[in-house]
């Protein structure tokens, strides 16, 4: 009979096959519903994490900073806003326009240590920088032995 506390070593050798094969087999697919409907991802986000802290990198160029709406309730980081439309020079003619402007809303699931009593918010050349701190009493920790 096989333990459920222990799984032979191929077991998490056939999950990584199987993901490789996914990932090529759905190459150049959406990643997600929104992707898929041809609602543009903005503003585009980078999001990494230390030990105390996960940080969010929103690129939003070409937005006030006194515009965005930025709230984290429940685990969840939204950040709105409004980019105005871009206007050429005068008497410039446009042959294709790719710019996004008007009405946006990005939701992103934190991981559920964050701690919404330690969040900052910077601007600075179009890169929203947010740092959510992590609460202490989650985290891991080491246990000696005595």
């Amino acid at each position: 009979m096989m333990s459920l506390l222990r799984f032979p070593a191929h077991v998490f050798e056939e999950f990584e096959r199987l993901q490789r094969d996914l990932e090529q087999a759905l190459a150049g697919w959406p990643l997600s519903l929104r992707e898929a409907s041809g609602v543009p991802l903005f503003p585009a986000v980078n999001v990494g994490r230390t030990n105390d802290a996960i940080f969010v990198y929103a690129f939003v160029p070409g937005v006030d900073p006194n515009a965005l709406d930025i709230t984290l309730e429940q685990g969840v980081l939204t950040i709105a806003g409004e980019r105005g439309p871009w206007q050429p020079k005068e008497k410039e003619t446009i042959y294709a326009q790719e710019r996004f402007s008007g009405k946006f809303k990005r939701t992103l699931t934190l991981p559920e240590d964050v701690d919404p009593d330690q969040v900052d918010a910077k601007y600075r050349d179009g890169v929203l920088t947010i740092r959510i701190g992590r609460k202490a009493h989650l985290m891991p920790r080491r246990i000696a032995v005595q």
